[in-house]
C-alpha cells in the first residue's frame, strides 16, 4: 500500500488522483471516475470532490492502493 502525503486538512479525490500518479491532469479526472472502480474505506465513490482526510484507505481499480498520510 502506497503512501500518499498531504499537507492540508484534506484532499479532493479528483486532485488525490493525480498526486497518486493514477491521471496525469485534473482534467482527466472526471472521465477517469466514470470509468474505474475507486473504494474508499470500503465504500464504493466516484465523486471527484470527495474530502479524503489523514488514514483513509483508497482502492483504485488498475492503480493500486494507497492511504492518505499527514506530511
Amino acid at each position: 500500500m502506497k503512501e500518499i502525503a498531504i499537507n492540508t486538512e484534506y484532499i479532493a479525490l479528483g486532485q488525490f488522483l493525480k498526486l497518486a500518479d493514477c491521471i496525469s491532469t485534473g482534467g482527466q479526472a472526471k472521465f477517469f471516475l466514470q470509468d474505474n472502480e475507486i473504494v474508499i474505506n470500503g465504500e464504493l465513490d466516484n465523486r471527484r470532490g470527495r474530502k479524503l482526510y489523514a488514514g483513509d484507505r483508497v482502492k483504485v481499480e488498475g492503480c493500486g492502493e494507497f492511504v492518505v498520510v499527514s506530511s
